[in-house]
């Protein structure tokens, strides 16, 4: 795993980048200790930048930026090509020469015999910049489901991009400012999608895209893949077949992510997701496997927020060897400011904290390469919201549709005449707007409540916007999708490659460790993601066919406890040991010097929560992140 610098001066006058370039690298050192390159092209158009993390052919010949034999093709890449030793035999078939035992020398010469078609070809996780002279074409590429990230921003006619957006801020044609339009989408998502980010002007690829950037048609960018298109997608298949070929693509997703030639662990919850991943991981290896698990000090298990005694029992049941770390309201406090730093932009899921502390721990434990769960609740319906989601609101909502407009108007109205609750309210405006009720399983706030905590209009091009799209990708490609692939869908599209496993990226690259995520192996995602929802949601049962999938691999007991996710006790911690420190960065705050936000609906925000009224600890949080975000950011030093 990697750090990826690049410069294109595709409609600007060359000159010498290497000075800017080695300061936007270094700004990664903890993506790539390893080792570090920089190329430019002799005539200074291009020139591309490596920080190296070595996981497979720990030699010097897997050095960074890599090249063809002649030169004419040049390559900066991050992540894992899991399938590359099968891709290799072809391609020394057809007269290539490796010179050492990294996937990324596969990408360049198959780049050679396909072109940009090449990533059709790749199974991994990655985000690459490739420099093709011939063509005098930069392509860039980011993986599947959106594992790796990948910015990129177009200033006085030079393309630059990065792994992450502070080494685009370390280049001095790149301003920072605050994206109004990004602002709006972060309030309703807790995170911003693709292809926005936060900063005015920067974007992120989305995944499953590449982008081209030539002199003649300048940057375009496009789809390459989609798990809608999987041949099996909506097709009835017996229970037990189903089952069987989940654990089949799962042993193969987890032995895939075995290769390395550095030690691989393993982040343990005790739920099914880490379980299985251990389980299938161990069958592999013959050693102990080493696990982190993570929980909070003053709260027991049966409070709900301690994963270790589950964890515990997992771990002992493998004979893992496993470690522990328990951590305080104040560290997670104190934590704030880095949190702001490693991010670069923010994301408003309390899970970030113990996420930090795990891969901290991996890394101390001695490990560089951990398999985590993430993705199995997305493409097997694992929330239990998801059920009176599915069996109650979307009928009900759907039966409000039905009726004309002007009384759905109406309905709208008189709720908030009422003073009904705030979602109730924009349930029937989404209704009365014809709208999507479903736009992400962490909506921090709704239109309605933007409209209330927000001191300025709202500008055009919002949430329901971006969540129109993803619905009418799926209308064109998957007009019979149920309601769970539609779900599904829309987390893909957004909260999974943009909240979760960005959070997952950032948070274990801070610590120099690699997270490789089983789950979100693309044919496993593919055919999770077609199979009818009854396999995946029984009756008040979650993941029916993954618990039948892994029946008699994990443990009896892990497949009976009830989900408990990668929970916080915010609620409480804003209540009490983090209620001061909270209410000071929520008032005190230097956004506020923009006029942003309302600060009477703050405090009444904050006055509920404290009283135990409602519970906005989701909410604040995201407030508290983004408050962060800017004084780090905006108004703090370069």
């Amino acid at each position: 795993m990697c750090g990826i610098v690049g410069v294109h001066g595709f409609a600007a006058t060359a000159r010498d980048e290497r000075a800017h370039l080695q300061r936007m690298r270094d700004t990664m050192v903890h993506r790539g200790p390893d080792d570090a390159g920089i190329w430019q092209a002799a005539d200074r158009s291009v020139a591309l930048a490596h920080r190296r993390l070595s996981i497979v052919d720990l030699s010097a010949a897997g050095r960074q930026p890599i090249s063809n034999e002649d030169g004419s093709v040049w390559l900066t890449f991050n992540g894992e090509i899991y399938n590359h030793a099968g891709l290799r035999e072809p391609l020394i078939a057809a007269g290539h020469t490796f010179r050492s035992r990294c996937d990324a020398e596969a990408i360049v010469h198959g780049y050679e015999e396909h072109g940009p078609a090449v990533v059709d070809a790749l199974d991994g996780m990655f985000a690459f910049g490739l420099w093709d002279a011939g063509a005098r074409r930069l392509l860039l590429a980011r993986d599947r489901l959106g594992k790796k990230p990948l910015y990129y921003v177009e200033v006085g006619g030079r393309l630059l991009f990065a792994s992450e957006i502070k080494a685009l801020l370390a280049h001095p044609d790149v301003g920072r400012d605050l994206d109004p339009v990004a602002l709006d989408l972060y309030l309703t998502f807790g995170n911003v999608p693709a292809p926005r980010t936060l900063f005015a002007g920067i974007r992120k690829l989305p995944p499953a895209h590449v982008l081209t950037c030539t002199r003649e048609r300048g940057i375009e960018v496009r789809r390459y893949w989609s798990p809608l298109d999987a041949e099996t997608f909506g097709r009835p298949v017996p229970d037990d077949e189903a089952a069987d070929h989940t654990l089949t693509l799962l042993r193969r997703a987890v032995h895939k992510r075995m290769m390395s030639d550095v030690p691989v662990g393993a982040l343990l919850s005790g739920g099914i997701d880490s379980s299985a991943n251990v389980a299938l991981m161990t069958e592999l290896l013959g050693r102990p496997l080493r696990t982190f698990s993570v929980g909070f000090t003053g709260f027991g298990p049966g409070e709900n927020f301690h994963d270790l005694p589950y964890a515990r029992r997992v771990a002992a049941a493998f004979g893992c060897e496993h470690h522990e770390i328990a951590i305080s309201a104040e560290e997670c406090r104190a934590h704030v400011p880095e949190l702001a730093t490693q991010l670069d932009e923010p994301i408003g899921d309390p899970a970030c904290l113990p996420m930090h502390f795990a891969a901290r721990a991996a890394r101390a434990g001695g490990v560089t390469v951990v398999l985590v769960g993430e993705g199995s609740d997305e493409v097997f319906g694992g929330y239990d919201a998801l059920v009176h989601l599915l069996d109650t609101t979307v009928p009900r909502f759907e039966s409000v549709r039905r009726l004309p407009r002007i009384v759905r108007r109406g309905l709208h109205g008189l709720a908030r005449l009422l003073g009904a609750p705030a979602g109730r309210i924009d349930v029937l405006r989404r209704a009365a707007r014809d709208e999507p009720l479903y736009w992400g399983l962490d909506v921090a706030f709704w239109d309605t409540e933007k409209a209330a905590l927000l001191a300025h209009d709202r500008p055009s091009g919002g949430a329901a916007d971006v969540v129109r799209g993803f619905y009418r990708e799926l209308a064109a490609r998957r007009p019979s999708a149920d309601r769970l692939q539609q779900v599904s869908w829309v987390e893909l599209c957004n909260r999974l490659p943009e909240l979760l496993l960005m959070r997952v990226d950032k948070l274990t690259m801070a610590h120099s460790l690699e997270a490789r995520a089983p789950f979100l192996d693309a044919d496993l995602v593919s055919y999770a993601l077609g199979l009818p929802s009854a396999h995946k949601i029984r009756g008040r049962i979650t993941k029916y066919v993954l618990r039948r999938a892994v029946r008699g691999v994990v443990p009896r007991a892990v497949l009976e406890r009830p989900k408990q996710g990668f929970r916080v006790p915010l609620p409480e911690w804003l209540r009490g040991e983090l209620s001061g420190w909270a209410r000071h960065q929520l008032r005190d705050a230097a956004i506020h010097r923009r006029g942003l936000f309302r600060r009477a609906e703050l405090d009444r925000m904050w006055e509920q929560h404290v009283a135990g009224a409602y519970d906005h600890s989701f909410d604040l949080w995201c407030l508290l992140n983004l408050f962060a975000w800017y004084e780090r950011w905006i108004e703090g030093s370069p």
